[in-house]
């Protein structure tokens, strides 16, 4: 039976290298290991969870169409997923005949809300794996999680609606699910229900469609907090949009937690109706920026730690000042590292990181001048660049000056008495001076050695 899985996965390796692209398949495919195939189930084993995800979410009609040409039509796909040294089963994909693929346990066919309202049956459609205790705070963040935790701990007394906006990838939907689950924690008898703006669209077409749009309002209309994720994909749906009003206005009225969240502020969203758009406004509009630098560290800490990698420190640096954009794309970049290095049996190193993080984001050797420098520290510190040249012993002023001639040093080739001439015509002494000073306290004071990172990483941003 060994050899068998193994050989038709290998005909399915073949298959997939003339579909997809050489690294996406190096990076994607070539990790997998068959395990089993029996009963007309396959069972593959990939590195992580994250991995997992990607591959459902971005290859999986790749997987149904290689898989029904082998295997044939029905078979079914059993993911196991390696976490260091211990395996453990994480779901299944029933590949059907039809030309949609049914997620077994992630995706489920659209929910039948009206047949049970009963608390015990009651199906919040909440993830559990996202928690405020995975969900890490930077200043990016800082308000919309606070807030956040003040409206789990009471719901619909605090701030009500709550309307978060953000590109995608900042971290929304883990917070939605986050506030919910510290709900139901913390009151277990509330009806919390998370659901997407897309979903929420399907349900109410199959309402008409089925003539129960009554039931619909009726459904919406007793729960307790209702979390709307991507209120965006209302844009253009006039009569959804409409329903959805008379369903917000009722919950705000009686006092029940709203919660909302979109790729745009409120005022952005052209196409929503007026009012409903004056009604996201009526409680906090908190937006979720890209991860600050010191939130790029946690979150790819917790990523290595989850994943049983070893990461050499110029590495994490590397990857914390480089991947800015949004947590996924942090937490992408470690599943494939430790892909790139399985597949062609390499240590994780400064090169095999720029290498796959060049695939990723786009890397630019951006020229660093002594000037530019000034004109960051002092943007970071809120003065005008004039002040840093004079002679004032103000400590802040101080402070942004020996900070600009340190990374001046760091960041440029020029000589002590070049960098000092720009800095305030300072002579080669004072600006020796202002680098050992600057040094020895990124070493003994972590704040300070935080706010010169941040600097640095706007430096190469």
């Amino acid at each position: 039976m060994q050899i068998e899985h193994q050989t038709l996965w290998n005909k399915c390796l073949a298959v997939i290298k003339d579909i997809v692209p050489e690294a996406a398949f190096n990076t994607w495919f070539k990790p997998i290991i068959p395990l089993s195939y029996e009963n007309n189930k396959f069972t593959i084993q990939v590195p992580s969870q994250f991995f997992y995800e990607y591959l459902e979410e971005k290859y999986v009609n790749v997987l149904r169409v290689t898989l029904y040409r082998v295997f044939g039509q029905g078979t079914i796909l059993n993911y196991r997923i390696k976490v260091v040294d211990k395996v453990k089963e994480e779901g299944m994909i029933t590949l059907p005949t039809g030309s949609e693929v049914q997620h077994a346990e992630r995706k489920p066919a659209i929910p039948s809300l009206f047949e049970s309202k009963a608390r015990q049956d009651w199906n919040s459609h909440l993830n559990p794996k996202y928690s405020f205790d995975n969900y890490f705070e930077g200043a990016s963040n800082r308000l919309v999680r606070s807030s956040s935790e003040a409206i789990a701990t009471d719901p619909g007394k605090t701030f009500n609606p709550m309307f978060i906006y953000g590109a995608s990838g900042v971290g929304k939907t883990h917070l939605c699910h986050a506030i919910g689950n510290r709900i139901q924690e913390i009151h277990p008898k509330k009806k919390v229900l998370y659901i997407s703006a897309h979903l929420f669209t399907v349900q109410y077409t199959e309402a008409i469609r089925k003539n129960t749009t009554n039931d619909f309002m009726y459904f919406y209309q007793g729960v307790d907090v209702l979390i709307l994720d991507d209120i965006q994909e209302l844009i253009g749906k006039d009569k959804t949009q409409n329903t959805f009003f008379h369903i917000f206005n009722h919950l705000h009225l009686i006092g029940k937690q709203l919660i909302l969240t979109s790729d745009k502020a409120p005022v952005d969203l052209q196409g929503m109706e007026e009012r409903l758009i004056t009604r996201l406004k009526w409680g906090l509009t908190a937006e979720m920026a890209r991860p600050d630098l010191g939130l790029r560290k946690k979150i790819l800490e917790n990523k290595i730690v989850h994943n049983g990698v070893q990461i050499p420190e110029d590495v994490f640096n590397f990857i914390a000042n480089n991947v800015t954009e949004n947590v996924r794309d942090v937490e992408g970049i470690v599943a494939s590292l430790l892909a790139y290095s399985t597949a062609f049996n390499k240590i994780i190193d400064l090169p095999l990181a720029k290498q796959v993080i060049s695939r990723v984001v786009k890397l630019e050797k951006k020229q660093v001048s002594v000037e530019s420098i000034q004109e960051i520290v002092c943007k970071y510190y809120n003065l005008e660049q004039a002040v840093i040249q004079t002679n004032s012993r103000k400590r802040e002023i101080v402070q942004a000056r020996q900070v600009t001639m340190f990374l001046a040093k760091k960041y440029t080739d020029s000589s002590f008495s070049h960098i000092g001439k720009i800095v305030g015509k300072r002579d080669h002494a004072t600006v020796l001076h202002a680098c050992k000073t600057i040094k020895d306290q990124i070493e003994t004071n972590r704040t300070f050695r935080s706010s010169v990172e941040e600097i640095e990483a706007l430096l190469k941003a």
